[in-house]
């Protein structure tokens, strides 16, 4: 009897251990076993650093867990998710994107989904989402792989300034710390909103990318640019007391220019007046502009030699040099101009009295060599007129003729003076003699006498 209470057990101490390894076996499921959760494989140039139970997230929130990452053939990662309901199951069109929660630290990634429109088809539970419908992370690191050793050199100049900068600013600093939180603040609201609105915030990185590639392949040129401008600002600084000069100015210029302003008011009124009346007159202005280009087009060979007129190269060749000779020329004219005024005057009763005998002078000229024409045995010879200028023969005596002395006159028992066209035989038409008008501003006629002509006729 003893022995059997020894061996026996109670009943409740039976059940008490059969609940005990019933919820072993529930935890056992529920740490090591498997997940009820849809699993989608993402294939991704690299693994960047991923490590299992990252976060898989959908606008900034927690859907799943990085389950597995395996290396494929060709180097790639292939990513295993679990995804939860009910963002789960995906659909076709997901992308995904490979980010980091900050800057310090390296187990910090994260995926995050862009799913599918609900109205697409359904992605299967365990099929692989291709490489072209995903992106890597860009490690920091690859960004200065990307850069020259001069640029490197140079940024780690930059890096080294800001050392400089702020060593033995710490008094500075922890004075500015209580205005850090709420800066900090503002930034966490900012960076909410925009890893709110993921697309956007893609398009942003994509369009700032082709700026930054834009910038680098004109990186010649930007640095050209920063070069003249430290050029420009250290020219600047040189010129600080001119420019502190000037900022002493400026109040009173800027109140001068309000003055002038205010005053324009009125100005622009009188304008707005010139303007409304002017509208009547310039309304053909139009017309008349389009006509006159074809002249200025024209006239642009014309106006090139007027130029050249004006101002040539060389000396005493244009008009300036002729201009610069003129006060010379001035007063040497206003001795000997009113001399050649006075001359021409008198002249002109003698030349307007000669004029109209101007086809004797030529005739004279051109049958002059007729006179020796004739010729006998004794060769050519010429008959003579004795002919007295200033005297006339009476047949007795020389008379002088006095006043009645003219260059013109007929010599002989008459003084008159032939008329012009007089010296051969009249034409039939009447046109000769002329007795042509004793000057050219009177209707006074010449005192000839037309019936005195050669023998003969026409």
């Amino acid at each position: 009897m003893d022995d059997g209470r020894r061996t026996g057990m109670k009943p409740a101490r039976i059940v008490t251990l059969l609940v005990a390894a019933v919820a072993v076996v529930l935890v056992a499921i529920v740490l090591f076993g498997g997940s009820s959760n849809p699993t989608y494989v993402m294939t991704f140039e690299t693994a960047g650093q991923l490590v299992k139970d990252n976060d898989v997230q959908v606008g900034g929130r927690r859907v799943g867990k990085v389950a597995d990452i395996e290396l494929t053939a060709n180097n790639q990662a292939n990513v295993t998710i679990e995804v939860q309901e009910p963002y789960a199951p995906l659909h076709e069109g997901t992308t995904a994107i490979m980010r980091a929660t900050s800057l310090s630290g390296v187990a910090n990634r994260y995926i995050a989904l862009t799913p599918g429109p609900q109205n697409a088809p359904v992605i299967s539970e365990g099929e692989t989402i291709p490489v072209d419908q995903t992106t890597t992370i860009v490690d920091i690191d690859q960004l200065f792989n990307t850069l020259d050793p001069e640029t490197t050199k140079g940024l780690a100049e930059v890096i080294q300034g800001f050392g400089t900068w702020y060593r033995g600013r710490g008094v500075d600093a922890r004075n500015g710390l209580p205005y850090l939180s709420p800066s900090l603040n503002a930034t966490i609201g900012l960076l909410e909103k925009l890893n709110s609105d993921q697309p956007a915030l893609e398009q942003m990185v994509q369009s700032t990318s082709s700026v930054v590639g834009t910038l680098a392949a004109k990186g010649p040129t930007l640095t050209n640019l920063v070069t003249n401008a430290n050029i420009s600002l250290g020219a600047i600084a040189d010129e600080n007391e001119s420019l502190a000069e000037a900022l002493q100015y400026l109040p009173q210029t800027l109140r001068r220019g309000s003055t002038t302003f205010v005053n324009l008011r009125t100005t622009l009124n009188s304008v707005d007046q010139l303007v409304a009346a002017s509208k009547p007159a310039t309304k053909n202005l139009a017309p008349f502009l389009a006509d006159l280009e074809p002249l200025l087009t024209q006239a642009d060979p014309t106006l090139t030699d007027l130029a050249l007129t004006v101002s040539k190269p060389g000396a005493d060749n244009d008009f300036t040099s002729l201009m610069q000779d003129a006060p010379a020329l001035n007063s040497a004219a206003t001795k000997s101009f009113p001399a050649s005024i006075t001359a021409i005057n008198d002249s002109v009763p003698t030349l307007s009295y000669a004029r109209p005998y101007a086809p004797e002078l030529v005739g004279l000229l051109r049958d002059f060599g007729q006179s020796t024409s004739n010729y006998d045995a004794n060769g050519h010879y010429a008959r003579a007129t004795p002919a007295f200028g200033a005297f006339n023969y009476n047949g007795t005596s020389l008379d002088y003729l006095g006043v009645n002395r003219d260059a013109w006159e007929q010599n002989g028992p008459t003084i008159v003076p032939r008329c012009p066209g007089a010296a051969t035989q009249a034409p039939p038409d009447g046109s000769a003699p002329w007795q042509a008008p004793l000057y050219p501003s009177t209707t006074a006629l010449i005192g000839c006498n037309p019936a005195i002509v050669p023998p003969g006729a026409w």
